[in-house]
């Protein structure tokens, strides 16, 4: 399944279904084939994201610093980040945001 989030502050955005479970997870949604994020909450919703790639980049550290300290490999960062991914969807928030208008998705 395909995640498309629209809004009429910005163009499409689209993500495949893992990476959009993993954000609307994030936002504290139960992963749905339709929703909204009404313009209201997304402030909210750009700082819960920007929280959770944070989280995300503060875990990676620490498994790094935990391997460095027992003298095992270092783990690598294979694929593209949280913050990559979540990227194009904040800047579509931002602008709803700016704009004053909703963000939705489905399928």
């Amino acid at each position: 399944m395909l995640y498309k989030f629209r809004s009429k502050a910005g163009g499409d955005v689209i993500m495949l279904q893992p990476q959009g479970d993993q954000l609307l997870r994030a936002l504290g949604r139960e992963p749905a084939p339709q929703g909204i994020v009404l313009a209201a909450d997304l402030g909210r919703a750009v700082a819960v994201i920007e929280q959770a790639i944070v989280d995300d980049e503060a875990a990676f550290a620490q498994a790094v610093a935990e391997a460095q300290a027992s003298g095992a490999p270092t783990p690598r960062r294979l694929g593209v980040q949280l913050r990559q991914r979540a990227w194009p969807l904040l800047e579509l928030m931002r602008r709803a945001l700016a704009e004053d208008v909703d963000v939705v998705w489905g399928a």
